[in-house]
Formats: C-alpha cells, structure tokens, sequence
C-alpha cells in the first residue's frame, strides 16, 4: 500500500499464530467482542467532548460558573443519580478504544501503509491511545474517590504536573516543546476540518455521510481551535519558567471569556466541541472496524 512493501513476518511458526489470530478475529466472538469494544470507545469520546462542550456552552451563557475539562465534565455527572453508570461507562469504553488505537497504530488495522502521511497519522493514533488510556485510568481513580469527592482542581492538577516536570533537567524545555505539540496538534485539527473528507471513512448513505462529513468539520475546528489557547498557556509557562502559568482545558477556554467578544468565542468553541463528540458517535455507528486486518500486512 502506497508504494511501500508490506511488512511480513518469515518466521513459520510466528506466521501460524498470526493467521489463527486474523482467523480468530474474523470468525469467532473475538473479533465481535474487539469490535464492540473499538465502538463503545467512540461513544466513550463523544460523551467526554459532548460533556465538555455542553459545560463550555453553559458557561458562555450564564449558567455555569466556568468551563471545565475532560474530568471535570465526567465529575459533574457523579452529582446525578445514574452519573457513576455514566462514569463506568466511559471508563470502560476508553480503555477498549486505547485498544483500538493499539491495533491502528502498531498494526495498522486500517491498513494506512507505510508513507510518510500514514506513519503521521499512526503515530498520532498511538498518542491518542496513551492519552484516552490514561484518561481512563483517571476516571477509574474518580470512581473511588465518590466518596470523598473533594478532588484536587483541574487547574491545581495541571500546574502540579507542570512544576514536576520543570524540576526534570531541560525541564521548561520540555514544557515548551510540549505547549508547541498542542498548538501543532490544534492547528493539524482546525487544517484537516477543511481538507478531509470525513465521510468518506463511513459505511453509510451518501445522504449520511455528507452531513456527518460537514458535522465533523465543524467538530474538528472546534477542537482544534479549543487545544490553542492551552497550547499557549503551557508555551507560556516553560518560557517563563513559572507553572502558575499553565492551564488545563477548562482554564484555557475561560481565557477566552475576557477577549473581545469572548462570550460569543467560546461559545462558538463550545459547539464545535459537541460536534466533534456527535460525530464520534456516528463513527461508532457508521465506521468501518475490522480488528482481524490487523493481521493482514504481518502474513
């Protein structure tokens, strides 16, 4: 694929385990059991981002005191009588979409090939799994501190974080070179709402697969534009060397409350981050998953 050599394995016995594994996944529970995971993970994101746009949208408009990230979000649904079944809920379906990022990334279960484009793209797929991963394991922590609920602020977490890392050697060289990933990663999202075809990745009607394409615009603008100000924020704090600086994703979008027409901003923003969560749940409708390709470019 894309001009490049599959990468296969020679070994006889490897070989055998890997074509029972792709038979395995193709026609046993297994492959079911991956795929429902794969799409309880796409559902898993789109309740954070749908929880953290909602929140966002409520803050422009009055309602809530401030925006907040992605646990922040999830926490205020451990207020609600069925919030910790939603709480167990995405936990569970963050782990099983690490674990699709997993298959993506290493074994390039969507078959991107080897390109200098497909290796960027699985290399983000490998972040994102580490970081839905460990968002994951956060949630699980949260559900065992219902009990005691008084948890440590989004905001004094990100700075704790931060001044751990500054006491590192090049530490505040890390921070920054970390703030311009975000900002990179921000401007590659708001990039690829105007270049991708988004629908194209969905087994769908044409019909379904257009406004999906146009809802998953607006959502990865949206996103992309929401990560710049945190990417900023974390520039900042290495530049200057002060982790007071840093902020997480629910400062970062308050920021944007006290620039001009702020309100109407974040706002904006906070729409897009819902879309972005919408969309989510249409891939986990309408998007292709087949665990046993995995296996496919190794035989």
């Amino acid at each position: 694929m894309d001009g490049q050599p599959a990468l296969t394995v020679r070994s006889r016995p490897l070989r055998w385990v890997l074509a029972r594994l792709k038979h395995r996944f193709a026609t046993s529970p297994w492959g079911a059991a991956a795929e429902m995971a794969a799409r309880m993970g796409y559902m898993a994101r789109g309740t954070v981002y749908l929880s953290i746009g909602a929140i966002a949208l409520l803050a422009a408009i009055g309602v809530a005191p401030h925006p907040r990230g992605a646990l922040g979000a999830l926490e205020a649904w451990a207020h609600w009588r069925v919030g910790v079944l939603l709480l167990w809920f995405t936990g569970i379906g963050l782990w099983g979409f690490a674990g699709w990022r997993a298959l993506q990334s290493l074994l390039d279960a969507d078959q991107q090939g080897r390109s200098l484009k497909a290796l960027g793209s699985r290399a983000g797929q490998a972040l994102s799994g580490l970081i839905y991963g460990g968002m994951a394991a956060s949630i699980f922590d949260l559900i065992d501190a219902l009990h005691d609920i008084r948890h440590e602020g989004e905001q004094a977490k990100t700075r704790e974080t931060v001044a751990a890392v500054m006491a590192w050697p090049f530490g505040t060289t890390l921070v920054i070179a970390l703030g311009l990933f975000i900002v990179a990663c921000g401007l590659g999202n708001a990039t690829r709402a105007v270049v991708d075809n988004f629908g194209s990745t969905l087994k769908c009607e044409a019909k379904t697969a257009a406004w999906a394409g146009r809802l998953a615009r607006v959502g990865y603008f949206g996103r992309g534009v929401a990560m710049l100000p945190v990417g900023f924020f974390m520039i900042a704090a290495g530049w200057h060397a002060r982790a007071t600086e840093a902020r997480g994703v629910g400062g970062a979008l308050w920021s944007l409350h006290s620039q001009l027409l702020g309100d109407l901003m974040l706002s904006l923003v906070a729409l897009g981050l819902v879309a972005f969560g919408a969309f989510a749940f249409v891939e986990a409708w309408h998007r292709p998953i087949r665990p046993e390709a995995a296996f496919s470019d190794l035989l």
